[in-house]
């Protein structure tokens, strides 16, 4: 079979971000030679951990973790649970700007009946969501129009929205309800009310042993990026190779050859390069090859993330949460701000706080690029109206992502038509990770998952 190679032959990886890196350590559980390639010179991807001699501990992409069981599992097989942190108690708030000012978002029922965020029309039809009919949709929809459907509209500017940009830095009446959220979309349909499919799926959990509310929101001592750098040091020596890409795939009689490691031979090759890198890889013979060029087309809006440090007695707010998020209606021009001293211990030297201030998305794509120099006052004028900061941070490491996170669009199943056309065209190859199995840490830990059993499968 074209594109087949001798069981002794490696499978190559390429991509050692969370996704690439869960299949590297699952198939040499299984005894299989592995190669993950990568052009970057550090694993992780967008995990990035950095701590400075002063005290503080940046987190310049993702800055936390929900723990599934599976997760849970994997801590424990790694030996990682002594470093594992479980977000402090004083960060269970999570606040929502409504005109101007920072309000709690209430989580449960009795909080919301007496919360001042939104009127007591939408507490009425958040109660009445519960009758919702059960529904099959003859079409994917906006993100928006399902969510007010099913809530209304102040629900909808006020807390999926906020959420949204928090989550995609997008826009909820670009992006696609049956990709963004498939959760949602299959609960519509298996219960019509989205309440009662959280009810439904409570009770599944408590049948199987599980905790029925949300998984804990972790981290580890040094950060996230301890989780990607302790799976790349579990895997086999010469299994990695950072700093080398690969530009062209070919498949042959003898197996796959990758223009970046001649005279070798891969049984399988597993993809889990964002969509950009992928856009821009040739697969196949020359002058017959497979074009993945319109996944150049995926939308990835751009984000900076300003990690701040400021005295403790410059802030006036207690800092009491997770942190804030802005709603697009309030004209702001922040995506939200994280409380990364509070979310986690040792974040900040004593005396010190540390903040998380993300700009940009498909809201301010003008400010994203814009360097830091002209990033802070705008920064600093929004964090002194809403959380009483004064003077200037005494630390302060800026981080842009040009092409951040993938928003699942409208029309998203042409591009996962092209991975499907690809894969089919040639056996061996396997497509997977953010594009693909969706944007969060546990997602692309189980993308990697299911990449290994599908190369595993003859």
């Amino acid at each position: 079979m074209l594109g087949s190679a001798s069981d002794s032959s490696p499978i190559a990886i390429l991509g050692a971000g969370l996704t690439g890196l869960s299949a590297a350590y699952t198939l040499a559980r299984a005894g299989l030679r592995v190669v993950v390639f990568d052009a970057a010179t550090e694993v992780g991807g967008v995990i990035r951990s950095t701590r400075h001699s002063e005290g503080w501990l940046v987190e310049a992409g993702p800055n936390s973790l929900q723990e599934t069981p599976a997760i849970s599992a994997l801590i424990g097989e790694l030996g990682l649970a002594s470093e594992r942190q479980q977000a402090s108690p004083a960060a269970k708030n999570r606040y929502i700007v409504r005109d101007g000012r920072l309000r709690a978002l209430p989580f449960s029922p009795p909080a919301f009946l007496r919360s001042n965020l939104f009127s007591l029309r939408t507490k009425a039809r958040l109660f009445r969501e519960y009758f919702h009919p059960r529904q099959t949709r003859p079409q994917d929809v906006p993100l928006a129009d399902f969510f007010r459907d099913h809530f209304g509209q102040e629900l909808l500017v006020y807390a999926l929205d906020p959420f949204v940009s928090g989550i995609y830095a997008g826009d909820p009446r670009r992006l696609s309800a049956r990709h963004a959220f498939p959760a949602l979309w299959k609960g519509e349909q298996e219960h019509g009310s989205l309440i009662k499919s959280q009810i439904a799926s409570a009770r599944a959990k408590r049948a199987k042993g599980e905790p029925s509310g949300p998984p804990p929101i972790i981290s580890f001592t040094e950060g996230l990026a301890t989780l990607p750098r302790t799976l790349a040091a579990a895997l086999p020596a010469r299994s990695l190779r950072l700093g080398c890409a690969v530009s062209r795939l070919t498949p042959t009689s003898e197996g796959w050859i990758l223009d970046s490691a001649p005279g070798e031979r891969f049984a399988r090759v597993l993809l889990t390069l964002p969509a950009p890198a992928l856009a821009r890889l040739e697969i196949g013979a020359p002058g017959a090859p497979t074009s993945l060029a319109s996944l150049d087309h995926v939308e990835h809006p751009a984000v900076t993330s300003l990690f701040l440090g400021y005295k403790r007695a410059d802030v006036a707010h207690p800092l009491d949460g997770f942190g804030v998020l802005l709603p697009s209606v309030e004209k702001r021009p922040l995506l939200g701000v994280l409380f990364n001293s509070t979310l986690f211990p040792a974040r900040a030297p004593e005396g010190h706080v540390a903040l998380t201030v993300m700009v940009g998305g498909a809201r301010h794509r003008e400010l994203a690029g814009q360097p830091i120099e002209a990033q802070l006052p705008v920064v600093q004028r929004e964090l002194a109206t809403l959380l009483g900061v004064r003077g200037d941070p005494v630390f302060a490491q800026r981080t842009h992502w040009t092409h951040a996170i993938p928003q699942y669009q409208l029309g998203h199943d042409a591009h996962l038509e092209v991975l499907r056309a690809a894969e089919e065209r040639h056996p061996g190859l396997h497509i997977g990770g953010p594009l693909r199995d969706g944007i969060g840490l546990p997602a692309c830990l189980s993308a990697g998952q299911r990449l290994a059993r599908a190369a595993l499968e003859r």
